[in-house]
C-alpha cells in the first residue's frame, strides 16, 4: 500500500485525574512512557510523519517521542476545545497533501499497527472516513456505531441514543482514519454548536456523508481501544501489557515458570530455551542469549546476557552488564558496568562494579570491587583464571593478572602479576588464655545485672 500517511496523536490533555506532577502520556506502560507505544506503532504502520498535539509538558512529550524518530512535527494546542480543534491544530502538517490522515490518542497504548493498517485499507479502497470501534462487555457511556449496509451514519452518544441504537453494541472508541484529500474541507466544517462550545471530531461522520462521502467503521479488540486516565486504569493496561508479552516470550521459546509474576519491558529479547524462574523484573535493555537461566528474584537491567549463563537467585544486574556465554551469577550478586567472559563466576554475595573478569576466573564470596574513591570510578581487571580469595577487598584501579591468586581476607591495593599469590591481611596473633579471662568477665558482668534488677 503505497500511500503516503499522517498520523496525528492528540497529547494535550491536562490528565489530571492521574494527579501526577508530569504528563499523563508520559507515564509508563511496560517502561515504555504511553505516548511512545502510540508512535511506534504508528510509525510501524507506515506514517511518514507525526504530528503531535501537546500541552502540558510539551517538550518533555516531544522528546519522548523523538527517541523513535526524526519526522515528528510538534504543534501546541493552548486552548482545550475538543477533538476536532485539537487535531486542526496541526492544519500546517494537514496542507502538506498525505493520502492518509490517521487521528490517534497518547494514552492508549495497547493500539497495535496492524489495527491502524486496518483502517488505511479502509481508505485503498475507497472510504473516505474510517472509524475504529471495540464492542466492550458493557457499551453503557459509550457512543454507537449506527451501521447500515455496510457503512456508518452516524456515531450516537448515549444520551442521544433511542432505545433501539442503546441496544447496539459497537461503540466508538475514537479512534479514526480519513482521506487526505478532503481532509481539511470536512475538519473545517466541524462546528461548536453544542451545550459545551467544543468541536467534537465525531461529527465529521456525519459531514462527510452529508457529502455523499464512504465511511465506514472497524472493530479492534477492546484492549486496543483502553484509555488511561487515572492510577488504576494504568495498573488495568499494565497488566494487559504483560500478559501479552508473557504471551509472545512463551510462543518465541522461552519457559516460563510462572509467568503471572515475570514483568517484562518494552524491549526485553529472550532468545530460545531461556528459563525465567519466577519473581524476575526486567529493566530496559535487557538481552539473554540461548538457553540461559533466569533463577528467581532477580532484578535486571541494561543488561546482556550471553547463551548458557545462570543468574541467581537473587542477583541484581545493573546497567553495563556483559555476560559471555556459561558466565555464571549466583545468589545475592550485584555486578553493574561490568564485562564477565566466558566460563567466570560470581557465586555469591560479591559486588563487582567497573570491572573486567577474565575468562573462567573464580570470584570469591563476599567480594567486593571498591571502585570509587568519592569522586571518580575506576577500573578493576581481573585476568583468566584468575582465583578470588573469599572476602577479598580489590581497591581500583587495580589488576590481578593472569591465573593470579588473591589469600581470603584480603585488601589488594596494588597489581597482582600473572600466576602470582597475593596476601593482604594482618598477620595473626594468638594470646594464649584471653579466651577464658574474658569469658569469666562477661559471666561476672551478667550475673551482677541480674541482682541488680532482682532488688528493684
Amino acid at each position: 500500500m503505497a500511500r503516503s500517511c499522517l498520523s496525528i496523536i492528540l497529547a494535550a490533555g491536562e490528565g489530571t485525574r492521574m494527579r501526577s506532577k508530569r504528563s499523563k502520556v508520559l507515564h509508563e506502560v511496560g517502561r515504555l512512557p504511553l505516548v511512545r507505544h502510540v508512535g511506534r506503532a504508528a510509525l510501524q504502520a507506515g506514517a511518514d510523519r507525526l504530528a503531535l498535539i501537546v500541552g502540558r509538558d510539551g517538550d518533555e512529550v516531544a522528546a519522548a517521542v523523538r527517541r523513535d524518530s526524526e519526522t515528528v512535527a510538534v504543534f501546541e494546542q493552548r486552548e482545550r476545545l475538543g477533538t476536532g480543534h485539537a487535531v486542526l491544530a496541526a492544519r500546517e502538517a494537514i496542507e502538506q497533501g498525505f493520502d492518509d490522515i490517521v487521528v490517534l490518542f497518547g494514552d492508549t497504548p495497547l493500539l497495535t499497527a496492524n489495527t491502524i493498517e486496518r483502517a488505511r485499507a479502509e481508505l485503498f479502497k475507497g472510504a473516505d472516513v474510517c472509524v475504529i470501534g471495540f464492542r466492550p462487555a458493557d457499551p453503557t457511556g459509550y457512543g454507537r456505531l449506527v451501521e447500515t449496509e455496510g457503512e456508518l451514519v452516524a456515531i450516537r452518544e448515549e444520551k442521544d441514543a433511542s432505545e433501539s441504537e442503546r441496544l447496539i453494541g459497537f461503540c466508538n472508541a475514537g479512534i479514526m482514519a480519513f482521506a487526505g484529500r478532503d481532509a481539511l474541507d470536512l475538519l473545517t466544517a466541524i462546528g461548536n454548536e453544542n451545550a459545551k462550545g467544543e468541536y467534537y471530531l465525531t461529527d465529521i461522520v456525519e459531514i462527510a456523508r452529508g457529502r455523499g462521502r464512504r465511511v465506514v467503521a472497524i472493530e479492534a479488540p477492546v484492549a486496543e481501544t483502553i484509555g488511561v486516565n487515572n492510577r488504576s486504569e494504568l495498573a488495568e493496561v499494565e497488566a494487559l501489557w504483560q500478559a501479552f508479552a508473557r504471551e509472545r516470550m512463551m510462543i518465541s521459546g522461552v519457559t516460563l515458570i510462572d509467568p503471572g509474576t515475570v514483568f517484562f519491558a518494552y524491549d526485553t529479547e529472550l532468545g530460545e530455551d531461556v528459563t525465567v524462574e519466577p519473581n524476575v523484573w526486567f529493566g530496559p535493555g535487557v538481552s539473554v542469549g540461548e538457553g540461559a537461566v533466569i533463577h528467581a528474584f532477580c532484578h535486571l537491567e541494561g543488561a546482556r546476557i550471553g547463551p548458557d549463563a545462570s543468574i541467581g537467585p537473587f542477583a541484581r544486574l545493573r546497567p553495563g552488564t556483559d555476560l559471555a556465554e556459561t558466565a555464571k551469577v549466583g545468589n545475592f550478586c550485584e555486578v553493574k558496568n561490568t564485562s564477565v567472559s566466558r566460563g567466570a563466576k560470581i557465586n555469591h554475595l560479591s559486588y563487582v562494579g567497573d570491572a573486567s573478569v577474565g575468562a573462567e576466573a573464580n570470584i570469591g564470596a563476599g567480594t567486593i570491587t571498591c571502585n570509587y574513591d568519592g569522586a571518580l570510578k575506576h577500573l578493576t581487571e581481573i585476568g583468566e583464571k584468575a582465583f578470588i580469595g573469599s572476602n577479598s577487598a580489590l581497591v581500583a584501579p587495580v589488576r590481578i593478572g593472569r591465573e593470579a591468586y588473591v589469600g581470603s581476607g584480603s585488601v589488594v591495593t596494588e597489581d597482582v602479576p600473572d600466576e602470582a599469590l597475593a596476601l593482604a591481611r594482618g598477620r595473626q596473633v594468638n594470646k594464649h588464655g584471653r579466651g577464658k579471662a574474658i569469658a569469666e568477665k562477661n559471666r561476672a558482668a551478667k550475673a551482677a545485672k541480674k541482682a541488680t534488677k532482682s532488688d528493684r
